[in-house]
């Protein structure tokens, strides 16, 4: 990562965005329809929010899906800054989405997870905003816990001479269930701060929570950390959202949320102990889930034993993992002592469910 120098990217400048307080960017996932799309920006510049966010492309996992109203959204955010005097913001991840984007005078322009995954996605876009230094660009970190392709999508854009550049910790994907929808993984935007100190770093507590409910506790923590702004997503009527609908928080919520975060002015020395405290919090959450997984995986087996009038302790089975387990424990740092004790408890409780079944 030593090659990387994104310390001369510039900060963000929003018009508006009153200096030593966070940016707010906000609105629906995804613009539905013009009515839609004027309520609710209406309904949050009334409570200070500078910069309005709605997705008109919108990539879906699965085919079939509602993927976004096209070109015809960007009329729409047209509107909402004449009428409300915001900056409007969009999802872009291909060359033809950048090129309507900038037809239309969108000032701020998003990279999704997906795209910055790709590095020739983001070749490609870095090339068409190429000479379109005016443009605010903010890169989502990809869905993978990789720092140097977040660093690299950002690289490209750089390269492509595009300062006005941001970065949005996302979170990330993992397989099984999980507390939040993505992992946030906190360490990896502070290495992202520490390698880039002036470039703007904001936080999307909405997908990394996944749910409305989590979205305030993740923005305070997030604020409290030192994260220099959030993107928040919010819909007049959520529950009826065409995406997302389960993270989304209504304009009252956000004026709630808003009025409750307390923005602290630096980072004092102890929240470095803090953020090693947080690591060890996330941690903690991915053992959970990867027990839980495990289990899930012991009840299956369990009921194939019994499916199959097996017994359901298999000493030899037991012996042959453990010698295993201590076995990597050592490669890996740990005592042979805690591993076995680790082990014989997972076992136990492995033992337990089959034989509640």
């Amino acid at each position: 990562m030593s090659n990387y120098s994104l310390q001369d990217i510039q900060q963000l400048a929003f018009t508006g965005v009153e200096k030593g307080q966070p940016l707010i960017i906000a609105g629906p996932c995804s613009a539905e329809s013009e009515q839609q799309t004027l309520d609710t920006a209406k309904a949050v510049s009334a409570i200070g929010v500078k910069v309005f966010r709605a997705g008109i492309w919108k990539p879906r996992t699965m085919p079939g899906g509602f993927e976004g109203v096209g070109d015809n959204g960007l009329r729409w955010l047209q509107r909402v800054r004449q009428e409300t005097g915001m900056s409007i913001a969009t999802e872009v991840a291909t060359v033809e989405h950048v090129k309507a984007a900038l037809d239309a005078g969108i000032d701020v322009l998003w990279v999704g997870a997906r795209t910055s995954a790709n590095p020739f996605a983001m070749q490609d876009l870095a090339e068409s905003l190429h000479g379109h230094d005016h443009v605010t660009v903010l890169v989502k970190n990809p869905l993978t816990p990789d720092l140097d392709l977040w660093l690299g999508a950002l690289q490209r854009l750089l390269n492509a001479g595009i300062t006005r550049l941001g970065a949005v910790h996302r979170g990330f994907s993992s397989a099984g269930a999980h507390i939040y929808r993505n992992d946030p993984q906190w360490h990896i935007p502070f290495e992202l701060r520490r390698l880039a100190p002036n470039m703007t770093l904001l936080c999307d507590p909405s997908h990394i929570g996944g749910k409305r409910e989590y979205v305030e506790p993740l923005a305070q923590q997030a604020l409290d950390m030192g994260f220099d702004g959030l993107m928040i997503e919010c819909h007049c009527h959520p529950d009826n959202a065409l995406s997302d609908s389960a993270q989304q928080v209504t304009p009252d919520a956000l004026k709630g949320i808003l009025n409750r975060l307390v923005v602290r002015s630096g980072l004092p020395i102890e929240d470095e102990l803090a953020l090693l405290r947080q690591q060890i919090d996330d941690c903690d959450h991915e053992l959970l889930a990867v027990l839980a997984r495990r289990m899930s995986v012991s009840r299956e087996i369990g009921q194939f034993k019994k499916a199959h009038n097996l017994r359901v302790l298999q000493p030899a089975r037991y012996q042959a993992v453990i010698h295993a387990r201590l076995e990597e424990g050592k490669h890996l740092g740990l005592t042979g002592d805690f591993t076995q004790l680790i082990m014989q408890a997972i076992h136990e409780e492995s033992v337990r469910q089959q034989l509640s079944l």
